[in-house]
């Protein structure tokens, strides 16, 4: 039976929005998210954004931007219409806008009114539409700038209504997204009210601070991701043929089990992008556990001409022209940043160990008391008293071990030098380290100090000597298709440099000849395999990086002083200077602290000498 024959034909124009609107808008964060950027691109200073029921019933957008007059404002919610294409050049995009897709898109699946007043105008205009259909402008009360309110979202696509979460949910899908876009704009301030309550309230940096970006930007930045954030980084700035990366990263000791912290901008425009991702676990592979993820917020300032940022309609993702260059960056100033860190460990630990003390209020057993005198209380019998003590003590626990070695010496003003980490003074269960600084305590883990120590010192020899490699007695073949094959053959020379040394063989394998000694017996065929998958996504050989510097970390490991072990106080001391010598020696080769800070203040607040 033959079908029917059909009329090609135009849809119309409501339908061609609603179908862009399920690119456009996916949920009510997708919708704020278009909004809040028309109204930074507007020059807002003030942006305002009111939910119910998470969005789905009721959301609005308010702004102090330059606004709109009745012609822009009819035009403003077509499809494809937008003033920031300028010289209709796609490759030269300066505005987190520009598709004009938006607004018609929101408009065509719910009850949109836009209402709108140009600085200097004696009125403002309104605009409603409903479902697509569209109303004309009528003169309405409203302060300079524009205020967008979307009533039923997806009242006109059913479907799509089936899939929204619960509103609690949906609202903190709305702040996540806000949370990001006022992570790049410090200047502006950002309000969110939902079912009457204020989620978010970020007012804008101070003026004086506006004058250092860098103040201001991490003013923002540990208002939305925790003052511990703030406390606890290392700032970043670098740049690399045109490209430049400002910044800040945390410490390795400030880590989260997900990469929910991790915030990435382009140009000012939030990004979820595999390589960034990539590049940002690369940068920490040395100093956490593959479990524990980084906190960071990373901006990116990219000439406009080698960054695509029309790829997708939510603009959430990105192409460059030469990743190499991007991810080379990212890794090389995370790395520089954090060895400038030197043995710099976050204050949360302190924090944690200050939180897990508790003043003693009480005594397990009543204290010996006498018989009152004339004189006052009697004093008890000294072999009684020494019993009872006995008595008393705690079964089981060592004591400490306190050095008495050698003060340090003076300097020409006859002053003892400076440590940070400052003098051992004992060793408490043969296992950790306590040393008096200037301000305060310092509690070393002797194991943990020494892994990352031997490690520092493995890496410097392999970065010197270079990766020694094991000639294999048969050479083995790795079937790895043809692109796989054609990627390890272009990167040749850079993998014969980390220890593996291989050849093209025939179509779509490559021979193994050589690979790295420190890696001892390797499973070959999965190795390579591995590195195949892996250039094929991120474009670089960084699994055999990561297997090596994963072994050397093993070696440290094993090969460093153990807990248990009773050290002299001439070797505590080697210990700490070599710590404050070396960089990254805050934290072991897991992510763990090496080392936890008391100060004397905190102490006396214990005590409650303060």
């Amino acid at each position: 039976m033959n079908a029917p024959a059909r009329t090609l034909r135009r849809l119309p124009s409501t339908l061609v929005n609603r179908i862009a609107a399920g690119e456009v808008v996916e949920r009510p964060a997708s919708a704020v998210k278009e909004l809040v950027e028309n109204a930074i691109d507007a020059g807002a200073r003030r942006i305002a954004v009111t939910l119910k029921e998470g969005g789905r019933t009721f959301l609005a957008v308010v702004d102090d931007g330059i606004g709109m007059s009745p012609e822009e404002l009819t035009l403003a919610v077509e499809r494809h219409c937008t003033s920031k294409l300028p010289g209709d050049d796609l490759a030269d995009i300066r505005t987190l806008g520009f598709r004009g897709e938006a607004l018609p898109s929101i408009a065509s699946v719910s009850r949109f009114t836009i209402t709108s007043r140009p600085a200097g105008a004696d009125t403002a205009w309104s605009l409603e539409i409903e479902g697509g259909a569209k109303g004309e402008p009528k003169p309405a009360a409203h302060p300079a700038g524009t205020r967008v309110e979307v009533r039923d979202l997806f009242f006109a696509t059913p479907a799509r209504l089936k899939f929204l979460k619960e509103p609690r949910t949906e609202s903190s899908h709305v702040a996540d997204a806000l949370r990001r876009l006022a992570m790049a704009h410090p200047a502006v301030s950002f309000r969110l009210e939902s079912e009457e309550r204020t989620l978010i309230d970020l007012p804008a940096a101070n003026p004086s601070l506006l004058e250092n970006a860098d103040a201001a930007r991490l003013e923002r930045l540990s208002a939305i991701m925790g003052r511990e954030f703030g406390e606890n980084t290392v700032a970043i700035d670098a740049t690399r043929e045109g490209f430049r990366l400002t910044g800040f990263a945390g410490l390795p000791t400030l880590n989260r089990p997900t990469g929910q912290h991790q915030y990435l901008f382009v140009n000012g425009r939030p990004v979820r992008d595999k390589l960034l991702a990539g590049a940002v676990r690369g940068a920490y592979q040395d100093f956490l556990a593959r479990d524990r993820h980084p906190m960071v917020a990373l901006f990116l300032e990219a000439p406009t001409e080698l960054v695509d940022v029309n790829v997708h309609p939510a603009k959430t993702e990105v192409r460059f022209r030469d990743t190499g260059i991007v991810r080379g960056l990212i890794v090389g100033a995370l790395r520089t940043a954090l060895s400038a860190a030197g043995h710099r460990a976050s204050t949360t630990v302190s924090d944690a160990a200050l939180g897990a003390f508790r003043p003693h209020t009480g005594f397990s057993a009543p204290l010996p008391m006498g018989h009152r005198s004339s004189g006052g209380f009697s004093t008890v019998p000294r072999g009684l008293a020494e019993a009872a003590t006995q008595f008393m003590a705690p079964l089981g626990v060592p004591s400490a071990r306190v050095e008495d070695g050698p003060v340090p010496a003076a300097n020409g003003n006859g002053e003892a030098p400076h440590y940070p980490l400052g003098v051992a003074r004992a060793q408490l269960h043969e296992t950790y380290i306590v040393a008096q600084t200037d301000q305060g305590v310092v509690i070393v883990d002797q194991h943990a100090a020494h892994e990352r120590l031997v490690h520092e010192r493995l890496k410097n020899q392999l970065e010197a000597e270079g990766v020694k490699r094991q000639a294999l007695l048969l050479p083995e073949v790795v079937d790895v298709g043809e692109d796989g094959a054609r990627r390890l053959a272009t990167r040749q020379a850079e993998l014969a440099e980390m220890g593996l040394v291989l050849e093209p063989f025939g179509l779509g394998a490559v021979v193994v000849r050589e690979t790295p000694a420190v890696l001892g017996e390797v499973d070959i065929q999965g190795l390579v395999r591995d590195l195949a998958d892996e250039l094929a996504e991120m474009g670089d050989h960084l699994s055999l990086k990561e297997k090596v510097e994963e072994v050397c970390g093993t070696l440290a490991c094993h090969t460093s002083v153990r807990a248990g072990r009773r050290l002299t106080v001439e070797e505590m001391n080697a210990l700490l200077r070599q710590m404050e010598a070396t960089p990254h020696s805050g934290q072991c080769n897991h992510g763990r602290p090496t080392y936890v800070e008391l100060k004397l203040a905190d102490i006396e607040r214990l005590f409650g000498r303060r």
